[in-house]
C-alpha cells in the first residue's frame, strides 16, 4: 500500500512460495485519502515512506530476520502463540496449500501479539434497549459526517463519475458507504490487522457461533498473508480495526483481494491512502453482490400496511427481492411512490422502540448493500447519508 510499501524486501521474499506459485484471489471503517491529506502530513509521510524503504533495502542486503517496524500505540502482550497447537497446524496448513516457508511464518507469529480488546469487542452485547432506528440513524445523518461528505465528493468527483459510468454505482451510495464506515477516512483503524486476526482466530470468546466465528477469521488471517505476498508488503504495516477491516471502506483482507480495484491504476491497491481505489472498490463490491445498474430510481420507498397483518410473512424472505408490486398490494403493503412495475421488491421493517415501527419496499440494490453489512439499520444510513451528501453539494 502506498504509505506502507514493500518496507521489507527479505520478508517479502521469506514469504515467497517455496514450490510452483500459487495464484489467491479470494473477505463490514477511517482519514481522509493520503492524496487529499494536508500538507504536514503528506511530508511526514513521504519521510516516513523514504525511511521505510531505507530500511527495506537494509534487510533485503542482509538476509538477517525481519523485525516488524510499525510502531504499536494500543494495548497489546507478547505471546507465544506458537505454543498453541491450531497455530502450528495453521502454519502447516499454509505451506502445504500456498507454499509458505515454515520458518517465515513462525517468525511472524512469534510478533504477533494477543489483543484482549478485540476479544472483548467481538462479545455479545447484553441485553439493552429495543433497537431504535432514529437513534440510530443520529449517528450517521449529522452535520459533521455530511461536511465531511461534500468535501470528499468535490475532491474526488473525476472518480465518483468514473465509477458510476463503470458499474451503474450512483456517486452517494458511494460517499454514503465511505462515510458511514470512516467518516472519509478519518478512522481506518489502528490495530495491525495480524494482531487482531491472530487473536480471533485461535482465541475468540466463548459464544454459540464461536466455531463459525473462529474458521473465519482463520480464513481471514490466511488472505492478509495472501494478501501481503502478492502486493509485496509486510504484513504487520497492514493497519485495521479490531477485527481486521482495512481501509477507508473497511475491507476485510478476503474483500480485498476479491472485490479490491487499483482504480487509480497506479499498480498498487491501497484502499487506507487511495481514495480512489476505495471508490472503484466499494463499487465493484455492490454489483458482484447483486446491485442492478438498470434500477435508475431509489433503492428505497416508505409503505403503509394493513391492519389485517397479511404482510407479516413478507419479512421472512431473506436479502434478496423476490416480489413483485402486485403481491406487494395484495399483502396489504402500499408505497407511497409508484414502483417501476418491471422489477422485484421485499419488505424491511426499521423498528423504533416504543414508537411506530417504519415499514420500506426496497429493491435488489437496498439488498445489495446489506451484503456489505447485514443490517437494515446501515443500509438504510447508508442510503440516507448519501442523500443528505447529495442535497447538501447542491446547495
Amino acid at each position: 500500500m502506498k504509505a506502507i510499501l514493500p518496507l521489507f524486501a527479505a520478508l517479502a521474499l521469506a514469504l515467497a512460495p517455496t514450490g510452483q506459485a500459487a495464484a489467491a484471489k479470494e473477505t463490514p471503517a477511517r482519514s481522509v485519502s493520503g492524496k487529499a491529506s494536508k500538507p504536514a502530513k503528506a511530508a511526514k509521510a513521504k519521510a516516513a515512506g523514504k525511511k521505510a524503504r531505507a530500511s527495506g533495502k537494509r534487510a533485503a542486503t542482509s538476509g538477517k530476520a525481519v523485525k516488524a517496524a510499525t510502531r504499536i500505540d494500543y494495548d497489546g502482550e507478547h505471546h507465544n502463540f506458537l505454543e498453541w497447537e491450531a497455530v502450528r497446524a495453521f502454519i502447516d496448513e499454509m505451506g502445504s496449500r500456498h507454499g509458505f516457508e515454515r520458518t517465515a511464518l513462525e517468525t511472524l507469529f512469534g510478533q504477533a501479539r494477543f489483543i484482549d480488546s478485540a476479544v472483548q469487542l467481538v462479545k455479545p452485547a447484553p441485553p439493552g434497549k429495543p433497537k431504535n432506528w432514529q437513534v440510530y440513524r443520529t449517528r450517521f445523518i449529522e452535520p459533521i459526517r455530511i461536511a465531511a461528505g461534500v468535501r470528499f465528493w468535490d475532491e474526488h468527483a473525476q472518480a465518483l463519475e468514473r465509477a458510476e459510468a463503470a458499474y451503474g454505482v450512483p456517486a452517494e451510495v458511494i460517499v454514503g458507504i465511505i462515510g458511514v464506515e470512516t467518516i472519509y477516512g478519518r478512522d481506518t483503524g489502528k490495530f495491525r490487522v495480524l494482531d487482531t486476526l491472530a487473536t480471533l482466530a485461535f482465541a475468540y470468546p466463548e459464544a454459540p457461533n464461536r466455531a463459525g466465528r473462529m474458521a473465519f477469521f482463520r480464513s481471514e488471517l490466511a488472505n492478509t498473508l495472501l494478501f501481503a505476498r502478492e502486493h509485496g508488503v509486510d504484513p504487520f504495516s497492514l493497519l485495521g480495526s479490531f477485527a481486521g477491516a482495512i481501509g477507508m471502506p473497511q475491507f476485510m483482507p478476503g474483500s480485498i483481494l476479491n472485490y479490491g480495484v487499483d482504480f487509480d491504476q497506479d499498480g498498487q491497491l491501497d484502499l487506507r491512502n487511495s481514495a480512489e481505489d476505495a471508490i472503484g472498490s466499494v463499487a465493484n463490491f455492490l454489483v458482484k453482490h447483486g446491485w442492478n445498474p438498470e434500477h435508475k430510481g431509489s433503492p428505497v420507498y416508505p409503505a403503509e400496511v394493513s391492519p389485517s397483518r397479511a404482510w407479516e410473512p413478507l419479512l421472512e424472505r431473506g436479502l434478496a427481492a423476490t416480489l413483485t408490486p402486485e403481491e406487494l398490494r395484495t399483502a396489504g403493503v402500499e408505497s407511497a411512490e409508484a414502483l417501476p412495475p418491471q422489477g422485484l421488491y421485499g419488505v424491511v421493517d426499521l423498528q423504533n422502540g416504543a414508537d411506530p415501527t417504519e415499514y420500506w419496499v426496497v429493491n435488489d440494490n437496498f439488498f445489495a448493500i446489506t451484503k456489505y453489512n447485514r443490517s437494515y439499520f446501515y443500509a438504510m444510513s447508508v442510503v440516507e447519508l448519501g442523500r443528505a451528501v447529495r442535497t447538501a453539494r447542491a446547495g
